[in-house]
């Protein structure tokens, strides 16, 4: 089992739980030792919720060790489902009940002759997926056991809308600017004449979703979550979907002529090429922006970006064919989808990185020394060690990144706000100026050309003074560069003729 103090994406029962809290009036019992209950802190904090949140830790103690853990675990949730009454309660499985190989199944089957409300188990394998795994079959665990419960009694609502009508997938707790794309799609929906039918599973009642057959479409914004549930849909009920993210203008107009193809070939007639016309050049301010001389002085310049697929995609997508930034390298930590990012990203970028190890991309980025950063807070931090700046675009993420104000990512005010965070992420003309005359951030300082390994050479104070004069913004790469030299002169002190004699060798 691999231990990180730094993990791009959390172990599978954060995404079940994830799932199980995003419903309404859906509770999870975590099975689980003290400690790994953090997700009630970590989903009261970041969301700024009023209530609390609906999770309760079946604690594995010495007690369970010795006698074993049904009685506790009925007993928790028996006592759950009478306290508050839910819909439905999830048995979350862990790594440790794994390992005591403790049946939850049949932990479920007894719970339920007496509690009132659904009780089941995720369905997760917790030592083959991660959190985003985890959270995309747990979704489609409990839309398939509505509505198979549904057609059972009969009760399954299968008739399409009047109108044509879609059910957005994979809007959830915890997701990056989750909460400001749902306002942004649904407003789009509307000036698209298209209804929305339900949203899942963020605010939905499991009681609703006998009704997403009704939908004429499904659309999954995300790539992380919603795809397997609307490909069980499209299985099931013939119902189409479309997953095109819609970030940036060119993708957003992408999603809006297939979700018009959608809906023609259901007999309606949609067309929605005057709408598109008008948003790209009146509406967002992306198109007018990247033609002004602000982002003409951003061409050509360099650019890393690392995230989930989602988000690394439609940035890598966005820089390179709408800002004309060059992304010398683009990477994304979701190893269990990799062949879809590559085949995504290959044609705008110079390289491509899927990795997990945060210490890889902290080494390429110190390697390659881009202009700027977009990644996740991993890497914002790495910038600041590097003194480049970073634009934060995909989970990890903290408190910061659930601003209080509106800042969708998707849609056409979704290109706007990507638009601002690409330019105030560049240090542009007159910042460097500012920091030539101010001196930089002096307390930033680069070793070497990578994060994880310490200098070899040792400088004299004489040579490290007059490093310390050359502006900050450069003086990452000038010591870089001097240190370069040094080792292949063979030398391990850098003084102040070493440090003249590099920049003669580059003509600086």
């Amino acid at each position: 089992m691999k231990l990180a103090y730094w993990m791009y994406a959390g172990p599978a029962h954060i995404g079940t739980l994830r799932i199980a809290s995003s419903f309404k009036n859906v509770h999870a019992i975590m099975h689980a030792p003290l400690g790994d209950d953090y997700f009630n802190v970590m989903r009261s904090m970041l969301e700024r919720e009023r209530n609390f949140t609906p999770v309760t830790a079946s604690i594995v103690d010495r007690n369970v060790l010795a006698r074993g853990s049904q009685e506790k675990v009925v007993d928790n949730i028996v006592r759950k489902d009478q306290e508050e009454r839910p819909d439905l309660i999830v048995l979350t499985p862990t790594c440790t009940s794994s390992i005591l190989q403790e049946d939850l199944e049949n932990f479920v089957a007894r719970a339920q002759l007496d509690a009132q409300g659904d009780v089941i188990l995720a369905d997760v394998n917790h030592y083959r997926v991660n959190e985003l795994q985890a959270g995309d079959r747990t979704l489609q665990q409990i839309v398939q056991f509505y509505i198979n419960k549904a057609r059972k009694k009969g009760d399954l609502a299968t008739e399409k809308t009047p109108q044509p009508s879609v059910n957005i997938i994979g809007i959830s707790t915890l997701g990056f600017h989750n909460n400001h794309d749902i306002r942004e799609l649904k407003t789009l929906m509307a000036e698209l004449g298209i209804s929305v039918n339900l949203v899942i599973p963020d605010k939905a009642s499991v009681h609703d979703l006998k009704k997403l057959p009704q939908a004429w479409f499904n659309l999954v914004p995300y790539r992380e979550l919603g795809l397997p549930t609307a490909k069980y849909l499209e299985q099931e009920f013939d119902q189409p979907y479309v997953d095109i993210t819609p970030m940036g203008v060119v993708e957003t107009a992408r999603c809006i002529r297939a979700i018009q193809g959608v809906i023609n070939d259901q007999g309606a007639t949609a067309d929605y090429e005057a709408f598109i016309e008008e948003q790209t050049l009146h509406v967002s301010q992306a198109a007018w922006f990247s033609r002004s001389i602000d982002c003409q002085n951003l061409t050509g310049k360099k650019a890393i970006v690392f995230g989930d697929n989602t988000h690394a995609v439609a940035m890598t997508k966005i820089l390179a064919r709408e800002m004309g930034i060059h992304v010398v390298l683009a990477g994304t930590y979701c190893k269990y989808d990799a062949d879809w990012f590559r085949q995504e990203v290959n044609e705008y970028c110079d390289e491509i990185l899927i990795s997990e190890d945060h210490g890889e991309i902290a080494d390429a980025i110190a390697r390659l020394e881009p202009a700027a950063i977009f990644g996740t807070q991993m890497e914002r931090h790495v910038g600041k060690r590097l003194n480049i700046p970073c634009g934060v675009i995909a989970a990890p993420i903290h408190i910061q990144n659930f601003p209080i104000g509106y800042r969708p990512f998707v849609g056409y005010e979704g290109t706007n706000q990507i638009a601002d965070l690409v330019y105030n992420s560049f240090t542009l003309g007159m910042e460097d100026h500012l920091l030539e005359i101010f001196g930089g951030h002096d307390t930033k300082e680069v070793i070497t050309t990578t994060m994880s390994a310490s200098s070899d050479l040792n400088w004299t104070t004489e040579a490290q003074g007059q490093l310390n004069k050359v502006p900050g913004f450069v003086r990452g790469k000038v010591k870089r560069n001097t240190e370069k030299y040094a080792r292949a002169q063979g030398l391990s002190e850098i003084s102040l003729e070493v440090l003249y004699a590099a920049k003669e060798s580059v003509g600086a």
